[in-house]
């Protein structure tokens, strides 16, 4: 390549945040290039044909906190968004027991009445109020936070108008938002419920993708965080995209380039370049140059701070936080190619109840058992699998009659005390087909295909440091005024036309796309100032 190329804006990293931030960037008239390392634009919200005819979402494979403002602002829906309910929640037994809800809340209240009356009250009066949380927690989540060292006097009103909103909430919201601060969520379910498989299912959203148990304080945190999910306005819920989250992120790059932005795929970035304290550019491992005073890192923290720059040009105190900065991945997938659908004891023949989530882990006792390999450093021996028979909701990720499912497995942790991820990976795909086999005999005879992606692998293919799959632990003081890092929660850094963007940055994980809008905010705003 002769010369070097200049643009009005640079994205490093194609997930979904990147994307979206390239997105604005380029709607708001800068010519912008989106440079990312792999083949295909999507980092972690991909969809590959594993195996011909078979199309596994290899990583995320739901659609959650995406805010309505992007569909909007980006015209989503005209380049082809298409989001499908996830109408179910199937949770069973090892008893021959189980949960299946739905959308229809009447239908869910008379399900756990089966179980126990008692906790069919307190899950209408516990859904209620979470709700009515949800709803006070959404306008700080779609907003840039305030900036807690900051003397100026918009971040100072901000904090103001923040302690204001807090003592405003209704006692009751207030309070609710206190346990989950403050208790696991298995305290919390503890005051609601008296059957297990009820403690269960809503325990299980707080340990996903998270290195604790249902008993850890931070817990709360994690459950509360899923709780944001919505679809189509209807808080609670989550979707399913047509094609897979990766049919999303191809949505996603056609709005992009219809801005007239420029993906150049298979582009790694060895660093940024900068001088005197401002943003010039970066150089590709290859070597070239591309030059621009606007770039935008979609990576996690450590890569932003650690790798792309050098770190003894950043301040000494946002340099140690991101080295404490904690990730630890615990989260593996499992992908199964099938022949047909699983059967449960006594539901045979019912496909509909795969059109949404199944969780595997019947109790809190059963949840503890598996934490407690995780924190003796191996993979849990009966791991809890959050599962979705995709097919079911799409016909198209499978030939007719076949199947695909999609496994999260808790706990996987990404520092083994006593083995390495090359040596567990087939013990690992084993173990997960024998516990759903537990749940659905017969599973073991249906499977084509198994995909195991490990923490490592997930670390190694995407850039996600040590495989944590929302770029940073979900926990109390990593989030909101902290994350990543108190001072630079503003998606700015230290270096003048360098900023952030990735799931490490406000509000968090999840396929949100809220990182990267409220990212596009601060920067075109800096540009008019």
């Amino acid at each position: 390549m002769s010369g070097v190329d200049r643009y009005d804006a640079i994205v490093v990293g194609a997930g979904h945040n990147g994307l979206v931030n390239a997105c604005y960037l380029a709607k708001a008239g800068l010519n912008t290039l989106l440079l990312e390392r792999r083949h295909l634009v999507g980092g972690a919200t991909i969809t590959e044909e594993v195996v011909p005819g078979f199309h596994f979402t290899t990583f995320s494979y739901a659609i959650s906190l995406m805010r309505p403002e992007i569909v909007k602002d980006l015209e989503l829906v005209k380049h082809g968004m298409m989001v499908l309910p996830l109408v179910n929640t199937f949770q069973p037994g090892l008893d021959g027991e189980y949960l299946l809800l739905g959308a229809d809340s009447d239908a869910n209240y008379h399900e756990i009445a089966r179980h126990s009356a008692a906790d069919a009250e307190a899950a209408r009066d516990l859904d209620h109020l979470i709700a009515r949380l949800v709803r006070a927690l959404k306008p700080w989540m779609d907003r840039i936070p305030p900036n807690s060292r900051s003397s100026d006097p918009a971040d100072m009103a901000a904090l103001a108008e923040l302690e204001g909103w807090y003592e405003a909430l209704d006692p009751d919201v207030r309070a609710m938002l206190e346990r989950f601060r403050t208790k696991s969520a298995a305290e919390i379910l503890d005051e609601y419920f008296e059957s297990d498989l009820v403690k269960a299912l809503y325990a299980s959203s707080g340990i996903i993708g998270s290195r604790c148990s249902v008993r850890d304080r931070a817990s709360g945190i994690v459950w509360l965080f899923h709780k944001l999910g919505e679809f189509d306005g209807d808080p609670g819920h989550w979707g399913f995209h047509k094609g897979g989250n990766g049919g999303f992120t191809q949505v996603l790059a056609r709005a992009f380039e219809s801005f007239g932005g420029t993906v150049r795929l298979n582009a790694s970035v060895a660093g940024l370049r900068y001088e005197e304290g401002r943003s010039t550019g970066v150089e590709l491992e290859d070597g070239t140059v591309i030059e621009s005073d606007l770039v935008v890192s979609a990576l996690d923290p450590r890569q932003t701070f650690l790798r792309l720059v050098d770190p003894e040009d950043l301040p000494e105190d946002l340099v140690g936080r991101i080295r404490d900065f904690k990730f630890q991945g615990t989260a593996a997938k499992v992908n199964f190619a099938l022949s047909d659908v699983p059967t449960f004891p006594g539901l045979e023949g019912r496909e509909d109840i795969f059109r949404g989530f199944t969780n595997l882990g019947p109790s809190i006792d059963y949840l503890m058992e598996a934490w407690a390999d995780c924190e003796a450093g191996r993979v849990s021996r009966r791991p809890f699998v959050d599962c979705c028979v995709q097919s079911t909701i799409d016909p198209d990720m499978a030939p007719a009659g076949q199947h695909v499912m999609s496994c999260f497995v808790m706990y996987a942790p990404y520092h083994l005390a006593d083995s390495d991820w090359e040596t567990e990976r087939d013990n690992l795909g084993i173990t997960v087909q024998e516990t759903i086999e537990e749940f659905f005999p017969g599973f073991g005879e249906l499977v084509l295909h198994r995909e195991v992606v490990t923490p490592m692998d997930i670390e190694q293919l995407i850039g996600l440091s040590e495989g944590n799959i929302f770029a940073g632990e979900l926990l109390e003081d990593q989030l909101f005024l902290n994350r990543p890092a108190p001072g630079w929660n503003q998606y700015r850094t230290p270096i003048s036309g360098y900023y952030q963007c990735g799931s490490g940055t406000h509000p968090g994980g999840c396929v949100t796309g809220g990182p990267g809008w409220l990212a596009a905010k601060q920067i075109l705003g800096d540009r008019e100032a």
